[in-house]
């Protein structure tokens, strides 16, 4: 077995194609380095269809071995990650459709004239770990639909057109959704700012507070 450093591999510009074609070629042991390369991405596509977290992992592993029982299939007509994504996405919907467990969230909002970039300010940035959170919350709220053409495009970089092939959706669809989920999350945010019960301090941490500096003042 070729001993190569995986953390090293994994972040170089050895191209996807290479490292199959080694895998393929009998080196088992490279499919890791597609692991390791695209385990966020697919993470968030699956987490993207409103899975529970729970399950992720699992869907996560049935995939990767699909791809990896399948990967003189991969003609590189489109590129690894999209092949792998759409692996993804159908492993999800299998277990959707034998399961009761996976619901979908059903929301209608209408769409107004105004687009939004959460990444626009610093304190929406990732390294920020309380707006990470309030992120998150608001991009689970999104409707199935919306929530992972939002994904796709703002979290992992891919253009209109990949998100076309793996979704299997038109162009102007991809446009559409993408719109409606940036006027969505804008919406949410908004009414997070709004909304009273924000940082609310509560019943019982108040009485601790008072309780603590009664016994220092008495």
């Amino acid at each position: 077995m070729e001993a190569i450093n995986i953390r090293q591999v994994t972040t170089s510009q050895l191209a996807d194609d290479e490292v199959v074609r080694r895998v393929l070629s009998g080196k088992k042991e490279w499919f890791e380095i597609l692991i390791r390369r695209y385990n966020q991405t697919l993470y968030r596509v699956i987490r993207g269809y409103n899975v529970a977290e729970d399950d992720i992992e699992d869907i996560m592993q049935e995939a990767y071995l699909r791809a990896y029982e399948n990967l003189d299939q991969f003609r590189g007509n489109s590129t690894f990650s999209t092949w792998l994504i759409r692996i993804g996405i159908n492993e999800t919907l299998q277990l959707k459709r034998k399961s009761k467990h996976f619901t979908l969230k059903v929301e209608d909002d209408e769409v107004q004239n105004k687009m939004m970039q959460i990444q626009d300010t610093q304190p929406m940035q990732p390294s920020n770990p309380a707006a990470r959170v309030l992120i998150e919350k608001v991009i689970d709220r999104l409707t199935e639909k919306y929530k992972i053409v939002f994904v796709l495009h703002e979290l992992e970089g891919l253009d209109n057109e990949e998100i076309s092939q793996c979704l299997g959706i038109s162009l102007s669809n991809v446009k559409v959704r993408l719109f409606r989920a940036r006027k969505m999350l804008r919406d949410e945010l908004l009414n997070l700012s709004l909304d009273t019960s924000v940082f609310e301090f509560g019943n019982s941490r108040c009485d601790r507070v008072v309780n603590t500096v009664m016994r220092h003042i008495t």
